[in-house]
C-alpha cells in the first residue's frame, strides 16, 4: 500500500453540520472523514484526516506530506483568499495538491473569489458538499496511479 493520502482542513472545519448549514451542510467532518476512509479503502489508499483552525499548522503538515503522503487533499477554508504561506508550501513540496470546498466559492460573496491556493493545486473540486471530498480522493488516487 502507498504513503497516506493527508486530507487536510482548514479553519472552522471543526464547526461543519452546526456552522451555516444552508451553505456547508448538515454532516460533521467526522461524517466527512467516513466518506473519505470508505472511497480510499476502494482505491487501496490509506487516509491521514486532520483539521486545524492554525495557518501555521497547515503549513507544517504540508511539509511533512513532502516525504510522508502519496498526495494531499486541502480543503483550506478562509485560508484559501488569504495565505500566501500555503501557495508557498504546496509549491515547496512537489507532491500532488488537491484543494477542495464544500461550497462554490465563485457563487458566494466578492471575496471569495480568489484563491491564493488554486495556482499551486493540480485542480480544484467545489461546490458539491461532501462529495467534493469523495472526488478529491478519487482524483488523487488517479494522481498516485499515473506516478
Amino acid at each position: 500500500m502507498p504513503k497516506p493520502l493527508f486530507i487536510l482542513n482548514g479553519p472552522n472545519l471543526n464547526l461543519l453540520g452546526q456552522r451555516e448549514p444552508d451553505v456547508y451542510g448538515r454532516e460533521t467532518l467526522d461524517d466527512i472523514r467516513q466518506l473519505c476512509a470508505q472511497r480510499a479503502t476502494a482505491l487501496s489508499l490509506s487516509i491521514d484526516f486532520r483539521q486545524t483552525n492554525q495557518e501555521g499548522t497547515l503549513v507544517d503538515w504540508l511539509h511533512e506530506a513532502k516525504d510522508a503522503a502519496c498526495a494531499v487533499v486541502l480543503n483550506p477554508g478562509a485560508y484559501t483568499h488569504t495565505s500566501v504561506a500555503l501557495y508557498d508550501a504546496i509549491k515547496a513540496i512537489g507532491v500532488p495538491v488537491i484543494e477542495t470546498h464544500l461550497s462554490n466559492p465563485a457563487a458566494r460573496e466578492p471575496f471569495r473569489h480568489h484563491s491564493y491556493v488554486a495556482p499551486a493545486a493540480r485542480g480544484t473540486i467545489a461546490g458539491f458538499g461532501s462529495t467534493s471530498y469523495v472526488l478529491a480522493v478519487e482524483a488523487a488516487a488517479r494522481l498516485v496511479a499515473a506516478q
